[in-house]
């Protein structure tokens, strides 16, 4: 069958997943470098005597961000699924990117006072109404691009792209902390990553108007309430997202976002070496996630799937305890909690779609998942920050290890759809 007649030849196709790439990274960028700069900028907009303090209330507002999500996958998804993929796109990154930018160009809390965290408050809104919608859209948007054979492996590139956009982050911090002292980071080091993150949203706008929608959103009959007829319609496997979203939520914050802040704060390590080690791993992270998507067209979703969640049910809790503050033991326990991710992240979008049909296959995806990275991921940054100021970050470890047994439990209990037509799905 053939699949988009507008995007027939090999060198579309190869545009379509270029420009998805470009696009998802610069989102993806632009979400990181809130939480990788927090320990820069907190004090900017949160003066205390108390650093934990400042830092625990930017991490506050990290987390009101995530509970934009939800909403931005409700309402974008429905959008995504009635106007099509490429439209929400567009409107995902112009959010994103003006967030960075508000951030970016705002005053100071010793400048315009209360106002400032109110700036911070909105941009982070923005952000996360974005990124709610452009998981949701670009996934569904890669799935329908691919033949059925190759979906794992078209699949593949969203994380690819993110993890482009999450190692730009650790690599900009990288060179920053290396160039600048502490106190130019603390004026104004932290602003230059949202300025270019605001630049680069413009590039990402353009080149993604350039290619065309999914054929499959053109020709299919659009529904009128996609929610509604999600909810009435597909429950089990609306849960069935919601089981998949546990662990993979708490794998994501903690060893691409927290680790090296944690590192660094508690650890004692010193900012370069924390961010050296998070982008020698999300390298590797990133170079693994074709791989895995073809080995899964291969041999089937489910066996990659459950080595995951078996993996962090078993090791996650000794290698959290283990580490220290050298670049070594940073480095591996990165490369334990990415490596073992990545046989999900390569995957993900595609196990995810397969899941619904064309007319609320946004929908399906963004309301569950977004639900889950809100309540789980939003918090995970602020939750262990204060744990970890009482000594008390084992009762967040032990809630990762139940998040892995009801992870793998979904993983179990989930049909293999690896090969499967789209369009069969009813």
């Amino acid at each position: 069958m053939k699949k988009l007649s507008s995007t027939s030849s090999n060198v579309s196709q190869k545009k379509v997943i270029l420009a998805g790439t470009i696009g998802n990274a610069i989102e993806w960028f632009d979400w990181t470098i809130y939480a990788t700069f927090a320990v820069f900028f907190s004090k900017q907009f949160f003066p205390s005597d108390d650093p934990t303090a400042s830092l625990l209330a930017t991490f506050a507002i990290f987390a009101v961000g995530f509970f934009m999500r939800p909403l931005g996958g409700v309402v974008l998804g429905i959008f995504s699924d009635r106007f099509g993929r490429k439209a929400a796109l567009a409107a995902t990154i112009l959010m994103m990117a003006g967030g960075s930018l508000m951030i970016g160009l705002s005053p100071t809390y010793t400048t315009i006072g209360i106002v400032a965290p109110i700036i911070l408050v909105l941009a982070r809104l923005l952000q996360g109404l974005s990124l709610g919608g452009e998981f949701a859209s670009a996934a569904t948007y890669l799935a329908e691009m691919a033949p059925d054979h190759k979906r794992g492996f078209y699949s593949s590139f969203m994380f690819f792209s993110s993890a482009i956009g999450i190692l730009l982050a650790s690599s900009v911090a990288w060179v920053l902390t290396t160039v600048l002292t502490d106190q130019q980071m603390n004026q104004y080091g932290w602003r230059i990553p949202f300025i270019m993150g605001a630049v680069g949203g413009l590039i990402g706008i353009w080149i993604r108007h350039s290619v065309p929608d999914s054929e499959m959103t053109q020709n299919k009959e659009k529904v009128r309430n996609p929610l509604g007829k999600l909810i009435k319609n597909y429950p089990k496997e609306t849960m069935r997202i919601v089981g998949i979203s546990i662990l993979t939520t708490f794998a994501f914050y903690i060893f691409v976002i927290y680790v090296p802040t944690y590192a660094i704060k508690s650890l004692k390590a010193a900012p370069q070496t924390a961010f050296a080690a998070n982008t020698i791993a999300m390298i590797i992270f990133m170079l693994s996630q074709p791989l895995f998507g073809w080995l899964s067209d291969k041999f089937g979703r489910k066996p990659q799937l459950i080595v995951f969640s078996l993996g962090y049910l078993i090791f996650f809790y000794p290698v959290m305890k283990w580490m220290d503050g050298s670049f070594s033991s940073i480095l591996l326990a990165e490369l334990f909690g990415l490596l073992l991710y990545a046989l999900y992240t390569a995957i993900g979008p595609a196990v995810m779609s397969e899941q619904f049909p064309t007319e609320v296959r946004a929908v399906g995806i963004g309301a569950p998942y977004n639900l889950m990275v809100a309540l789980l991921g939003g918090t995970t940054p602020y939750v262990l920050t204060w744990l970890q100021s009482i000594g008390k970050q084992d009762y967040f470890y032990f809630m990762v290890l139940v998040g892995a047994l009801l992870t793998l439990i979904t993983f179990l209990k989930m049909p293999e759809t690896a090969g499967k037509r789209l369009e069969d799905i009813k």
